[in-house]
């Protein structure tokens, strides 16, 4: 995964464990992909505390999903949905009728959920 894209993903599923320093920082870089000098200009502290504050939260990030994996799972969840969606549209071209509207339906509603 991208490391953007892993930071955002490990701070959606962990964040709210920060403290809320740790959460404001990290969502500066996250989110708004701020440079460490402009975050702490922001924050009132050093590049080097800045840089410190994020290498802490992406440990601390990491350390929950190694334990946990709830990152991991929700990615498997995800890709067996679609993967599942996949073979029941395949097996109703197969049969020559579509996928029933509620079936369809269900697989949006599990699609925006995740």
């Amino acid at each position: 995964m991208e490391k953007m894209a892993e930071r955002a993903m490990l701070y959606d599923f962990y964040g709210d464990l920060l403290t809320e320093h740790q959460k404001k920082i990290y969502e500066y870089v996250v989110y708004q992909d701020l440079s460490l000098g402009e975050i702490a200009g922001l924050c009132g502290i050093s590049r080097q505390a800045v840089h410190d504050v994020i290498l802490r939260c992406d440990r601390i990030l990491t350390g929950y999903e190694e334990k946990l994996h709830l990152v991991e799972r929700f990615l498997n969840l995800k890709h067996s949905v679609g993967d599942l969606y996949t073979r029941m549209r395949q097996y109703a071209q197969e049969v020559g009728k579509p996928l029933p509207e509620p079936a369809e339906e269900l697989f949006r509603k599990i699609r925006d959920e995740l």
